[in-house]
């Protein structure tokens, strides 16, 4: 038995769009002898749906697609992801499912048992959890599917009350598949396979596991579907961000008899790994760009571009997403902008080939101040005019999005928008931040990775201290610890979820934990009117990290 996994980019409530690129990969996969090609998790109407759930009309759209395929199964079976109704009146309404096809029919629907209720996962929301598991019996075979989460309750601090490959295990089944959407995270890749090949060995069976790829908002999918043998040993792996087919046979990957492969237990990070798979955040990133762009119909990008690490880096990564030619870059000097970073600047566009121009703000700026004067009282300079010249930026920026159609890009890293250090409605300004998960230091190290083959980011834009320029002589520095330090702890704080007592106990000194967090919490008002973040940490800010606006804890 031939079987083959099926790895795409879907498109959330594209019903057309899917249903056509699942038929494809049916073709595809009969034109490669395939029995049974597989499909990822909600494939139908693209993951996470959210709140569509509760629309009949797009359950009635996943039904009606589901009707449109089965008829492409007549020679060929077909395992797809899609809401499933639930028939009885206790519980929630759908079932997340995985459907298999056949003859033209629907055979047999799967429910998914484990909802993920944590980070970007609200699974429990809208599904109900299964309640029965049998194997699917197909040409002499058994097949035990499970969908995503089902295969992850293995380990010492089980999350859930059941393992669904327990329950399958008593019908004798032959081989385990499993239908996922499981996220990327730079750290994640390393679990997943730990976590499948656990499952591997546990239960002695080959598995088929198909990943879907792709973005979705600011959820990355990064692919690398994967296929182990009996005995534990990686037999296939689908390439990372992008699509692809690829499949074995099931008889090749039954144990002969040899030895089980070695456990390799996964130790996750404990420390900020500056340039730890810096290679899959730069492709991911760019993925995210991307199909932000594709899927929703934009076409050009604009952004700031200050001669700064940060700028320059989103610049690079847009140019490659997108086309040189579709990006904007725009350099705004101000009175305290030193010409070098200008400089700079023009030296990365003609480096990377894109369009850009240079609109000087002084004259903005001191009419702003001439028609404040009045009102702040012959107060001193401090960040009310600081802020401003970020706020006139932001407006030029968001005037040309608005009367060219250009999105805005945000450039913003995640140590600023931890500690507050931005200003709302002029640099937090944007319509997708690049590289609102990636702290400074990995903002650095995705410089050099840029720069791997040749200069395109001028050294001096990644030799110079960082400084946002909004008075005389000013750097980072002057505001937050030095990033080497400081991204070391957010870390600890925000990823690994430490409490000052255990932050202190690894070295960091004590007044500098108690402000730091303060700072992370008291800023929680900036994040929550932040744009979306494409995420490639496995704690990003947005929609997996919810922290009350009003709070006394740490702050």
């Amino acid at each position: 038995m031939k079987i083959i996994l099926a790895q795409q980019n879907y498109h959330i409530g594209n019903f057309e769009h899917n249903t056509q690129k699942i038929i494809e990969g049916i073709a595809a996969a009969k034109r490669q002898g395939a029995d049974l090609v597989v499909f990822s998790e909600l494939c139908i109407c693209g993951y996470p749906p959210r709140d569509f759930l509760e629309f009949e009309d797009f359950i009635r759209q996943c039904y009606h697609a589901i009707d449109v395929i089965k008829a492409h199964t007549q020679d060929i079976a077909v395992l797809v992801g899609c809401p499933a109704r639930n028939p009885q009146r206790e519980g929630k309404d759908l079932f997340n499912a995985a459907w298999f096809l056949h003859e033209g029919e629907v055979k047999q629907v799967v429910h998914k048992t484990l909802l993920p209720t944590y980070d970007v996962f609200d699974e429990y929301r809208y599904f109900e959890p299964s309640y029965e598991w049998n194997i699917i019996p197909f040409k002499g075979k058994k097949l035990a599917v499970t969908i995503c989460e089902d295969i992850w309750n293995l380990g010492d601090n089980p999350l859930y009350r059941v393992c669904p490959m327990d329950m399958l295990m008593g019908q004798e089944p032959d081989v385990m598949i499993n239908l996922s959407a499981s996220p990327f995270d730079y750290d994640h890749d390393e679990d997943r396979k730990e976590i499948i090949r656990a499952n591997v060995l546990k239960y002695r069976l080959p598995m088929y596991y198909c990943n879907t790829v792709g973005s979705q908002t600011e959820i990355v999918f990064d692919g690398g579907s994967l296929i182990y043998d009996a005995a534990g040993n990686v037999a296939k792996v689908l390439p990372y961000f992008e699509e692809a087919m690829g499949g074995m046979d099931l008889e090749d990957l039954v144990s002969k008899g040899e030895a089980p492969a070695e456990m390799v237990t996964f130790t996750p990070l404990t420390e900020l790994v500056y340039d730890h798979n810096i290679n899959r955040i730069y492709d991911a990133l760019v993925m995210g760009i991307r199909d932000y762009f594709g899927k929703m119909g934009f076409k050009k990008a604009i952004l700031g571009s200050s001669g700064g690490i940060d700028s320059a880096v989103t610049l690079a990564i847009a140019c490659d997403a997108l086309g040189s030619e579709n990006v904007r870059a725009v350099l705004m000097p101000s009175p305290y902008s030193t010409e070098h970073s200008v400089d700079d600047a023009v030296a990365l566009s003609k480096n990377l080939n894109n369009p850009y121009d240079i609109i000087r703000i002084n004259d903005i700026y001191e009419s702003f101040l001439a028609t404040l004067e009045p009102y702040f009282q012959g107060l001193p300079f401090n960040v009310a005019e600081e802020n401003t010249q970020s706020r006139i930026r932001g407006n030029l920026l968001m005037g040309l999005s608005n009367k060219f159609g250009y999105i805005l890009l945000n450039t913003s890293n995640k140590s600023e928008l931890s500690t507050g250090y931005g200003t709302l409605y002029g640099d937090m300004a944007g319509g997708l931040s690049v590289l609102g998960d990636v702290y400074k230091m990995q903002v650095y190290a995705l410089a050099r990775y840029i720069n791997r083959d040749k200069e395109i980011i001028p050294v001096n834009i990644i030799d110079k201290a960082p400084s946002a320029e909004l008075r005389p002589n000013q750097k980072d520095s002057d505001s937050l610890p030095d990033y080497a330090v400081l991204d070391r702890l957010l870390y600890q704080y925000i990823e690994r979820r430490q409490g000052p007592k255990e932050i202190i106990a690894q070295g960091f000194d004590s007044a500098l934990v108690s402000r730091a967090l303060k700072m992370v919490n008291t800023n929680e008002y900036k994040r929550n009117q932040f744009c979306p973040i494409i995420r490639v940490s496995s704690k990003a800010f947005g929609v997996g990290r919810r922290i009350p606006i009003v709070g006394k804890y740490l702050s």
